[in-house]
């Protein structure tokens, strides 16, 4: 398995973030990739590569130049409000809710952070801008070594992607490196894609971004929006809108779902994707999903990402793996890379 490494992800390190009502340390930290990483050497998985260069350009066919100019100076701009700022994360605190305009571009930082996010639990800091993008490189970098024959390649990045569509950011994702890699695959001829997304939350950022089209397929499987973030998007009945229209699909699943339940949505999963006849897949790799994860609610134990892998395996695609969330830190290394022998020893 070859691994494309973000070495820059370390520069984005929150330092609070707002759960349940209160400030709390971050559940997305810079040890999360660190793990994976140390596993992947200590298993010695293929090698390890950094990042290709790519120009924004890439990143504007999935984001809105106006969202991602916001990101690359907002840091700048947060502490030229005030000095102190420097010391302190940028959190949101004003919404454009319903009936609210969000055309018009406010000159006010805090409001333009409002319009860009929808929640107060993704701080954004002083690195948050240089991660993201190395991130965003990552993936393209990933999706570029599949193209040049590659059977799978896995982007090791953080902050994950998933939550952020066009032109937001939230559940800690800036930049939505899944759909940024499945937009390089169809925009280097690949005709069809399919997104799986296996995180124990929605992939809400990447569906609204495809939920119109036809010539890339989204399927998540996650906990119950009933119950669990992100709340507002991810039930069944989201087929996809216009000529997306029965190209997008959810599997929600209940708070306690064990491993041979959550398995056979896999297959379920799986089987769209084969009648889709994509030419590539993108896995968004979420790991909360594991028994032990802090913010989640599945019971998967860690030999069960070894059988993820091999089911992955066998749907014959040329796969680029996207790192997304998992917050058992200490577990994460070896869950993930679980998935990923798994794969390899089936692909062979």
């Amino acid at each position: 398995m070859l691994t494309i490494y973000n070495a820059r992800h370390s520069v984005h390190h929150g330092k609070v973030e707002m759960f349940r009502g209160e400030l709390v340390p971050c559940f997305e930290v810079p040890a999360r990739a660190d793990y994976v990483l140390r596993e992947l050497q200590e298993r010695n998985l293929g090698s390890i590569e950094l990042p290709d260069a790519f120009d924004d350009a890439a990143m504007a066919r999935v984001h809105a130049p106006r969202y991602l100019d916001f990101l690359a100076h907002a840091w700048s701009e947060w502490v030229a409000l005030d000095p102190g700022n420097a010391e302190r994360d940028a959190l949101p605190s004003y919404w454009p809710i319903r009936t609210f305009r969000s055309d018009v571009l406010p000159a006010s930082f805090p409001a333009r952070m409002g319009l860009f996010s929808y929640d107060a639990g993704t701080p954004l800091t002083s690195g948050t801008w240089d991660a993201a993008r190395a991130g965003a490189c990552c993936a393209l970098t990933a999706a570029a070594r599949v193209l040049q024959g590659q059977r799978a390649a896995f982007a090791l990045t953080r902050p994950p992607g998933h939550h952020a569509g066009a032109d937001f950011f939230g559940g800690y994702c800036f930049l939505n490196n899944a759909a940024i890699a499945a937009q390089s695959l169809r925009d280097a001829g690949v005709k069809r894609v399919a997104v799986l997304d296996i995180d124990y939350h929605h992939g809400n950022g990447t569906q609204a971004i495809f939920y119109e089209r036809a010539d890339v397929q989204f399927t998540s499987i996650h906990g119950d929006p009933h119950t669990e973030y992100p709340y507002y998007l991810g039930y069944a009945d989201e087929r996809g809108a216009g000529a997306g229209r029965g190209f997008n699909r959810n599997l929600p699943l209940a708070r306690g779902t064990g491993f041979s339940t959550w398995r056979e949505a896999l297959k379920d999963a799986l089987s769209g994707i084969a009648n889709y006849k994509p030419g590539a897949l993108v896995v968004s790799l979420g790991l909360d999903t594991f028994e032990g994860d802090p913010i989640a609610g599945f019971t998967l134990a860690t030999n069960d990402y070894l059988r993820i892998g091999e089911d992955l395996a066998r749907a014959g695609l040329p796969t680029v793996f996207v790192f997304e969330g998992g917050y058992a830190v200490a577990e994460v290394g070896v869950n993930a890379v679980n998935v990923l022998d798994g794969f390899m020893q089936y692909a062979g």
